[in-house]
């Protein structure tokens, strides 16, 4: 059994199907239970449950306040998405690049928008201790 915790998400989502080939499909996520309002995905280790909502999803205006998404610890996993990203040509959010260049928080980022708007972000951090640490440091993000 394992014992580290693992996330759970819940994302709106208006169609499975969709939901299915994008997460399945073209991110490799491996699908769990689902029925017609709802679909389990196993999102690299973590639960991640999309409902159907008859709410009206609209686009985001930003990444900022609200996105999710994975922390590589392997660059070359993170590399390994971002060529199966680019092999089902997906459109980015946010094209590839390396943020805050030469500092502790370096990481290199990009960013995909499922087909209801979720906004999902995907980083490897240069240095590790930058994933919690840092605490003198005062940006969070682009914004200051």
């Amino acid at each position: 059994m394992n014992k580290t915790p693992i996330f759970h998400l819940a994302i709106p989502i208006n169609n499975v199907e969709k939901a299915k080939q994008f997460y399945q499909e073209s991110l490799g996520c491996e699908v769990g239970r689902e029925n017609r309002n709802a679909i389990i995905l196993n999102f690299y280790g973590h639960q991640v449950v999309a409902h159907v909502t008859q709410e009206n999803l609209t686009p985001a205006k930003s990444i900022y306040p609200r996105h999710f998404g994975l922390i590589f610890t392997d660059e070359s996993d993170w590399k390994n998405l971002l060529n199966r990203v680019k092999n089902q040509k997906l459109s980015f959010y946010q094209e590839p690049k390396i943020r805050f260049v030469g500092e502790l928080t370096e990481h290199s980022t990009f960013f995909l928008e499922d087909p209801f708007y979720n906004i999902l972000e995907f980083k490897f951090y240069r240095h590790f201790e930058a994933i919690f640490g840092g605490k003198n440091l005062t940006h969070i993000g682009d914004r200051t």
